[in-house]
């Protein structure tokens, strides 16, 4: 039987800054490792194209990895996706304050590190879904491909040859799956 102390959100909120990203899930908390720069690349790249839509059209707001939504209480899971986009007429949700933000965001992306296990990702992404997200994409930089999820059962992977839609998340969006991977060189 665990003794372990639980935190909550607030508690997470009150952490210093040692420098690491911390999520908690279920009230104990987890130290996430820098992403390498690979990790890093992809999800800026990714990040601009979303941004430059999102902003272009007046669609939501777009947060980054380092923002964290409250997805449960009791115990407290407060997650941070990659990438975060929250739609204009979700945004009454919250006002604006130093917490964290009540719920999953419309689309979370997870952008997938080498030291991340599948099991991991897979807990993630049933967490958004769980908490209301309306989209996940799952961006896997090793095989060059996104999983794009709506529930745990409507899942598809689109490869380089496909393209990645916003559907009725972020209506509008459309980029090629290998824009996300291209490296510039």
């Amino acid at each position: 039987m665990s003794t372990a102390t639980l935190v909550n959100a607030d508690q997470l909120l009150r952490m210093p800054n040692d420098g690491f990203r911390y999520e908690l899930i279920a009230g104990e908390v987890r130290k996430m490792s820098p992403p390498g720069w690979k990790h890093g690349e992809i999800g800026g790249r990714l990040q601009w194209l979303l941004g430059r839509h999102v902003f272009e059209n007046r669609l939501g707001k777009l947060y980054l990895a380092e923002t964290g939504f409250l997805l449960a209480r009791d115990p407290d899971t407060v997650r941070a996706p990659d990438i975060a986009f929250i739609r204009n007429d979700h945004l009454h949700r919250a006002t604006a304050n130093d917490t964290y933000w009540p719920g999953a965001p419309d689309l979370a992306v997870e952008v997938v590190s080498p030291g991340d296990t599948v099991s991991e990702v897979d807990e993630k992404v049933q967490d958004w879904l769980d908490a209301g997200a309306m989209m996940v994409w799952v961006v896997k930089p090793k095989s060059h491909n996104v999983t794009v999820y709506r529930s745990a059962t409507n899942v598809k992977v689109l490869t380089e040859k496909d393209d990645l839609s916003g559907e009725d998340v972020m209506p509008g969006f459309h980029c090629g799956v290998h824009e996300i991977f291209e490296s510039g060189e």
